[in-house]
């Protein structure tokens, strides 16, 4: 099996920071891309930010020079920082990862989500 879980949301005030943690752990061979998402009320889930297995990244317009993953391969956790939070952030955020599983096949898995709130 695997599983992935976020950590690090919780209430913010505005201008504020988080920093998002996703640990995968079960039988991984090896992690491919990697990602997370928000989804708020009322809106469909779309991209924050990715990273790739060489450290490539790309962000979400709404996020760009504001928010910065990264990822450590040793303990197959990917992070995302959050600064100069705003209230248009609130959402709940989700880990995304493309794993290559010991048995051979590669999926894309996703975290059970971590709500971020941005409000004074």
């Amino acid at each position: 099996q695997v599983q992935l879980v976020e950590s690090g949301g919780g209430l913010v005030q505005p201008g504020g920071s988080l920093r998002l943690s996703c640990a995968g752990s079960g039988s991984i061979f090896s992690v491919y891309a990697l990602g997370w998402y928000r989804q708020a009320p009322g809106k469909e889930r779309d991209m924050v930010a990715a990273i790739t297995s060489g450290g490539g990244t790309n962000y979400a317009d709404s996020v760009k020079g504001r928010f910065t993953i990264s990822r450590d391969n040793a303990k197959n956790t990917v992070y995302l920082q959050m600064n100069s939070l705003k209230p248009e952030d609130t959402a709940v955020y989700y880990c995304n990862a493309r794993i290559r599983r010991i048995s051979g096949v590669t999926n894309n898995y996703w975290g059970r989500g971590t709500q971020v709130t941005v409000s004074s």
